[in-house]
């Protein structure tokens, strides 16, 4: 049987536009809540928050912004971010996500790249000062009109212009309203181009499989510049009439059990990173979990051992695993509510509704027989328009046939569920042997002494590559030896795949979003 799977369903894609679903559910549910920030202690019903999304929308059409004009936004999670994601959606303007992380060279790379005109940012945030790097690169994009700071005098002075009864423009599913950047690991990184079709399916067919209905409230510590924020977060809540917790600008374990704590939440979303800072907060056993149902982890792998306690101790029992990219809305593939914890662990899920994955050759681009590894391919309503002005890279990335390549190495079960065996540039190339560090890491996460752990292949003379273990101690003054960690690997994993090496660390370098940049683990112990 061959490594192709098409995701059938009951359910219809929505045609709609982003403004004309908000208005369903505005029109659903006036008197619930759509939006909470515990930090400030705002609260928005779908009523006053289509009301707000609506003033602004006509605030921005009076200062000049028309459908298609690129709006950036860089800033942390807040409830401005929000109504910017939804007021540029209704008039067809092009929301450019910033990281918050990125430094003065970046974001003016962005602010030329994508054209961007008006500007919203925050005003700082721990280290950042964003009017500070704002104003250095500001002479250098001419293209740049108008920026406004979130928490500033600018921010009531824009919904000052609102009309009492603006022309919003007529727009279709298909329109481009969103650019998100993608972490390139080498060069500037690429701006993927999302419609209202992608984004908007992509949020509610994740909320359907995770059984959203008016009654969820769903605490999203994840970055909103990012999908898994914006998407699988808010577009996920508005289409089934739940609530959007914000509980942070950005993610704090015991911040992020307070919220959920405190507003009853039904649902966690995270990293395995973050779950595993949550886990091990100290009285993380004082805080009242009983509320949640269901959550997503994503991003990376998650450990065995992680998920058990998630399940058991978060009351997470509907947990999901999703995967996906940036390019592709995020999700292709999702785990279902009833899923074995195997299933949950050892696999990213199996294809979405109205999707379509396949396993292939690298080389030769032919499918797999189930149960190889190969490239992951995936097709659908889901995959971007293209990367924004590079049409050359969006072939790399897209062929002939409109599937998006992942660049993830996979295999496809009997059962169709998909296990990521890891990226093809991540893949260790031993004397031959070709190892996949998540074996190893899911293997490791079972010592004693070891809280989390990285698997990355460094240049070895004599094998071309050899296995590094970068690990986080669970008793930092009792840390595993190489000779403990070989010992415990011993006549369990085939000889080739023992870490020779060993780095003990306090702490990974991460991306924004959460991610270990393996990368930087790559070059910081090539010796």
């Amino acid at each position: 049987m061959n490594s192709y799977s098409h995701g059938t369903g009951t359910t219809p894609l929505l045609g709609d536009t982003i403004g004309a679903n908000l208005d369903r559910a505005v029109a659903a549910w006036p008197d619930r809540e759509a939006l909470v920030d515990v930090v400030s202690g705002r609260r928005w019903t779908y009523a006053r928050f289509g009301a707000d999304v609506d003033r602004l929308a006509s605030a921005l059409l009076a200062s000049g912004v028309a459908k298609g004009d690129r709006v950036g936004i860089w800033a942390v999670n807040c409830p401005e971010w929000v109504l910017v994601q939804y007021a540029t959606a209704r008039i067809g303007a092009i929301m450019v996500n910033i990281n918050p992380a990125y430094r003065t060279h970046e974001v003016e790379y962005v602010l030329k790249q994508a054209g961007v005109s008006v500007l919203f940012a925050s005003l700082s945030h721990k280290t950042s000062d964003y009017r500070a790097m704002v104003d250095q690169v500001r002479d250098r994009c001419p293209g740049l009109r108008e920026v406004v700071y979130f928490g500033d005098p600018g921010w009531e002075r824009l919904l000052a212009r609102a009309t009492p009864d603006p022309a919003f423009p007529e727009l279709s599913c298909d329109d481009p309203i969103n650019i998100q950047y993608t972490s390139g690991t080498t060069g500037f990184p690429k701006g993927a181009t999302l419609s209202h079709h992608n984004i908007l399916n992509n949020g509610y067919f994740v909320g359907e499989l995770l059984a959203y209905s008016e009654q969820d409230r769903i605490c999203v510590p994840v970055p909103f510049y990012h999908c898994f924020g914006m998407v699988m977060g808010n577009l996920a809540a508005t289409s089934h009439g739940a609530c959007i917790v914000v509980p942070a600008p950005s993610f704090d374990p015991a911040a992020t059990l307070d919220a959920v704590q405190q507003e009853r939440c039904t649902s966690l979303y995270g990293v395995p990173t973050m779950f595993i800072a949550e886990l091990n907060l100290p009285g993380f056993a004082s805080w009242d979990l009983s509320s949640l149902r269901t959550g997503i982890m994503a991003g990376s792998p998650c450990p065995v051992e992680v998920m058990k306690r998630v399940v058991a101790e978060m009351h997470m029992a509907e947990v999901a695993i999703c995967y996906g990219m940036t390019e592709t809305s995020p999700v292709s593939l999702q785990t279902r509510r009833d899923d074995d914890l195997e299933h949950r662990t050892g696999t990213v899920g199996r294809v979405l509704p109205h999707l379509e994955a396949k396993v292939v050759d690298p080389a030769s681009g032919v499918t797999q027989p189930r149960g190889q590894a190969g490239e992951l391919c995936t097709r659908g309503y889901s995959v971007m328009l293209g990367y924004w002005d590079e049409p050359e890279k969006t072939a790399e990335a897209i062929d002939a046939g409109r599937w998006m390549h992942t660049g993830d190495l996979a295999v496809m079960r009997e059962d169709g569920y998909v296990e990521i065996v890891g990226r093809i540039k991540d893949m260790i190339i031993r004397g031959g042997e070709n190892i996949y560090p998540r074996e190893i890491e899911e293997f490791l996460y079972a010592h004693p002494k070891i809280q989390d752990v990285q698997v990355v292949g460094v240049p070895h003379e004599h094998w071309g590559e050899e296995v590094l273990a970068c690990v986080i101690a669970r008793d930092p003054d009792d840390p595993p030896t190489l000779e403990e960690l070989r010992a415990f690997c011993a006549g369990r994993l085939a000889h080739y795949k023992v870490p020779s090496r060993l780095q003990v660390l306090d702490s990974f370098p991460m991306t924004v979003s959460g991610k270990v940049r393996k990368v930087e683990l790559r070059e910081r112990y090539t010796v």
